[in-house]
């Protein structure tokens, strides 16, 4: 394999793994301040939908029905993606933190609504079995030059490593990684941060300090939520061939959560999961079939590896991970 096929692959890998990446983060925020969240696919799936919706009808001619926007048709879907991802989570908080519910009810609830009325609405919106229409121009992310990656080009490997790999990602991706250490920063150097943990271990013991424990689960919910959106959002808008389709999430909101626990609900180690998972992906779109000598790897094989992989994982193969010890468990206040 040569360094520029090595490139490619870890270039695919990134744009992979970026929505992974922003659910995982979601799941983290989350679950850290004691809500248990399996709802990150139906929040993607839905944000994916509401977002190819809105950019599709902004970009519209206004003949047609739609705003006849021409620029910023994608910053629309976008917003309106987040708006919905936000809505669901308040949903699941009301469940899970006023109501006090299942937890892993209301997540399950969440994306089996998401998934039946995703198509639902399509297909009478569209009329077109569902999808939304292709979307093209500035109704879509564009990738993004970035300053000097065309001088360097030639340099050997940096060169390369810049121009290829580093530059040429649309803003979400970029969103993507500046979470990483912005989440850490959060969740370790500020006083926001430190309540959220605490609340997650021991919400007792940070109401009895005077902080209120709803106010801070329910700004998790939507922390989660926001990330949601935007991670359902780049599946539609980011991608080559943006547009929303049926179940287009394909279970990456659970490929998140298991990257959550091999992380053990820590940012850095979160960024190190979802690009192993990216990368499988990357290297079973550009392997459809393998041959290794003695025999042909089946190419339902190598689009199954993320999947096995979640398997693996979950199985036990990345020791102990121990979760927020209230996590799950709504709070009733002593009186």
């Amino acid at each position: 394999m040569d360094f520029l096929t090595v490139l490619q692959l870890l270039d695919s890998a990134m744009r992979l793994s970026a929505p992974l990446l922003l659910a995982c983060l979601a799941g983290l925020y989350s679950e850290r301040a004691g809500i248990f969240d399996i709802g990150l696919e139906g929040k993607m799936l839905a944000a994916a939908f509401v977002a190819a919706a809105m950019a599709a009808t902004a970009a519209m001619p206004v003949a047609e029905g739609g705003w006849g926007l021409t620029w910023g048709a994608a910053w629309v879907g976008l917003f309106f993606g987040i708006l919905m991802s936000v809505v669901l989570a308040l949903v699941h908080g009301l469940a899970s933190i006023t109501l006090r519910g299942n937890q892993l009810i209301s997540g399950v609830a969440i994306n089996f609504f998401a998934a039946g009325t995703t198509v639902l609405i399509g297909q009478n919106w569209f009329k077109m079995g569902g999808q939304t229409p292709a979307l093209r121009g500035q109704a879509r992310f564009q990738s993004n030059t970035l300053p000097g990656a065309e001088t360097i080009g030639d340099v050997p490997v940096v060169g390369p490593v810049y121009e290829q790999l580093i530059s040429g990602h649309n803003t979400l991706v970029y969103i993507a990684l500046a979470m990483v250490p912005l989440t850490w920063w959060l969740l370790n150097r500020t006083r926001f941060g430190l309540h959220l943990r605490a609340v997650g271990e021991n919400p007792a013991a940070v109401d009895t300090a005077g902080i209120n424990v709803v106010r801070l689960r329910y700004s998790a919910v939507i922390i989660c939520g926001v990330l949601c959106g935007v991670a359902g959002a780049y599946l539609s808008l980011g991608t080559n061939a943006a547009g929303f389709l049926k179940d287009m999430t394909a279970g990456k909101g659970f490929i998140a959560l298991a990257a959550l626990i091999f992380a053990k609900w820590r940012p850095l180690p979160a960024l190190g999961a979802c690009f192993l998972f990216g990368l499988l992906d990357a290297i079973a779109n550009k392997y459809q079939s393998l041959d290794i000598g003695l025999f042909v790897v089946p190419v339902q094989f190598m689009q199954a590896l993320p999947y096995i992989l979640t398997v693996v994982i979950l199985a036990g193969f990345v020791g102990k991970a121990i979760p927020p010890k209230a996590g799950g468990e709504p709070y009733i206040k002593e009186r």
